[in-house]
Order: C-alpha cells, then structure tokens, then sequence
C-alpha cells in the first residue's frame, strides 16, 4: 500500500515540475520528455534522495535536463501566451486580447533580464514556491534568493518602464 501512496506522491510532484517547465514557455512535448528522463532519474537514485527535498530535486534535475538540451540545440525560448489563452477562452474577446498583450510585454520584459533572474522570479510568482524551496533548487542560501529576487523584481520594473516610456530611460 505504501508503493503505491509512493507512487501518488511521485505523480503529484511530477504534474508541478510539468506545469512548471510549462510556465517557463517549454513547449509541450519537450515538458514531457523532460519529466519522462526526471522521472527516470528519481527512479534511479531515489534512495540518495530526501523526503523533503524531493520537489526541489525534481525540478532542479528537469531544469538541469533542459539547459543540457538548450545547450545543444544553442536556443532558448521563453513564451507564456499558450496556458494563458487556453485559461481565457471563456472571457470577452478585448480582456482576452488584453491579457496576451500583457503577457508578451511581461515575456518581452524578461526576456531582457539576467536568465537568473528569469529563474527566480518564475519559481517564485509562476510556481509559488517558498524561499527555502527556491534555495535548495538553485543552491543559493535563503537571504541570496531574497536578495536576488528583489533585484529581479526591480530590473523587471524598470524594463517594463522603459517600454511604457517607448524606451526612454
């Protein structure tokens, strides 16, 4: 009975890491390929894992998977219009044309930012993690991800700025 308590846990944890890899713009058949091989991996060394840290284990090793294939193909894409218009069909035509604009100038903003900072501000405002679960992903202690996201959300600001100024600084 456990196994299977077992495998419900690793199926949750698994749909968080998919929804997140998803939020950062992957497309849908390379989230689920990258899920596929952590989970491969899980199985493989689940033995040297903590209990506690197993969702930071899982996204840390899929984001790893992920730049190793970026790194390969030299390309990174990062677009957050797909979920976003699935999630709006129901709504009026102008909020929905509203809200894709919105979420390409937020996606144009970050792309303009420190790829590190891209990384902490989704864990933090697309995935909703804790601090302390964004530290043991990213290896940095707790006061360096307050840090680092406070100077993240402060570049953001100031692209976003910028583009509202029509690039005036």
């Amino acid at each position: 009975m456990e196994v299977k308590n077992q495998g419900m846990i690793l199926n949750t944890e698994l749909n968080i890491v998919y929804r997140y890899l998803r939020k950062m713009g992957i497309p849908k058949e390379d989230a689920e390929d990258i899920v596929q091989e952590t989970a491969y991996k899980f199985l493989r060394y689940n033995d040297s894992i903590q209990p506690s840290k197993t969702r930071s284990w899982l996204i840390r090793v899929a984001l790893n998977f992920h730049y190793d294939q970026c790194r390969k193909l030299s390309r990174i894409r990062l677009d957050l219009n797909d979920e976003i218009l699935v999630a709006t069909q129901k709504e009026q035509p102008e909020t929905m044309m509203l809200t894709k604009e919105e979420r390409k100038e937020l996606s144009f903003a970050l792309a303009k930012i420190k790829p590190k900072f891209q990384e902490l501000l989704l864990l933090k405002y697309q995935t909703g993690l804790s601090y302390q679960e964004i530290s043991s992903i990213v290896s940095m202690n707790v006061s360096s991800v307050k840090t680092n996201l406070f100077r993240a959300r402060n570049q953001l600001a100031k692209v976003l700025r910028e583009a509202a100024n029509g690039g005036e600084k």
